[in-house]
């Protein structure tokens, strides 16, 4: 059903829901928790990082840089350009929790000319000379971009691929942004649940990759930072979960390693699916974080973007 409050609702929901599972996550990223299998994920914050109760990580605030970034408008070269300064804000406040991949592409950039093409440029030099290049520091924060381009097909799927090439040149990462995000765009204007959506846009390899998420042990997934393995667990789980908001998290959770990225993931996808209004108010009561945001604050960033 496309009507639109009910597209709103799931626009809203995707970034909701992203922040909902990074606050989840966590308190139980690399393990540093377990959760047991009768047990319901709480933002009761910790974690590595010592995040307090309703914090969100670098997933989030990577997101809401991108978003604001996206929302300034433009042609597509100056957007980038916003979101590459709105990531380097974002290092510059000295974040608790930043991927190694992306302090090393920041960390240059910040010294020198701060721009969208001089940070895609690191990127590429980063990923020549290191063969695991392909996280899911891109995948986490690549909602906003189907926000951004809702009717747009074609300059969806170009618009994911430029904003993860900021940091991450690995087509591999690219290609699992690009999926992702269509799946959410789906998801959004449909109201549909379809991560094949996008096949015909990447590697005819994302195919297997996707039915061993349907049909595999979940938990042979861990370690999931691998971009392909992130999509795995949150694809893996959504699908064991019939797609319900609260278990599908919980499920991806439980596989344990880099938790906050895995249920954001799913989160931002069951989001744009259920809508904003699915989304428990015990999660987003204590909802918060860089840059001094909260739940409200995200749904009006996502309006913005859906115009």
């Amino acid at each position: 059903m496309r009507t639109a409050g009910a597209l709103r609702d799931r626009a809203v929901g995707a970034l909701l829901g992203l922040a909902c599972g990074d606050a989840l996550g966590v308190p139980y990223e690399f393990d540093h928790l377990a959760l047991g299998p009768d047990e319901e994920p709480r933002p009761c914050g910790g974690g590595p990082a010592g995040f307090a109760p309703g914090e969100w990580s670098d997933d989030t605030a990577m997101a809401i840089a991108v978003a604001q970034g996206l929302a300034a408008g433009g042609s597509l070269a100056e957007r980038l350009d916003a979101v590459a300064g709105r990531f380097l804000d974002w290092y510059d406040a000295e974040p608790a929790d930043i991927g190694r991949q992306t302090r090393a592409v920041l960390s240059a950039v910040a010294a020198g000319p701060r721009t969208g093409a001089a940070m895609r440029a690191h990127a590429t030099s980063y990923a020549r000379t290191h063969p695991h290049a392909a996280g899911n520091g891109a995948l986490m924060r690549t909602a906003p971009v189907a926000l951004a381009f809702l009717d747009d097909r074609a300059a969806c799927a170009e618009a994911a691929r430029a904003v993860a090439g900021l940091t991450h040149a690995d087509p591999q990462a690219q290609d699992a942004c690009v999926l992702w995000t269509e799946a959410i765009r789906v998801a959004v204007t449909a109201g549909d649940l379809a991560v094949a959506a996008g096949l015909d846009l990447v590697e005819d390899r994302w195919r297997v990759i996707l039915a061993e998420a349907a049909t595999g042990d979940l938990g042979h997934f861990h370690p999931n930072g691998w971009a392909v393995r992130t999509v795995q667990v949150a694809y893996g789980a959504i699908l064991r979960a019939g797609g319900d908001l609260e278990e599908s998290l919980a499920a991806a959770i439980r596989v344990g390693d880099d938790t906050d990225t895995t249920a954001a993931v799913a989160g931002s996808l069951l989001g744009a699916l259920h809508g904003a209004s699915a989304v428990p108010q015990r999660w987003l009561a204590p909802l918060h974080g860089w840059p001094g945001l909260r739940a409200a604050d995200l749904a009006e960033l996502a309006l913005r973007l859906v115009g």
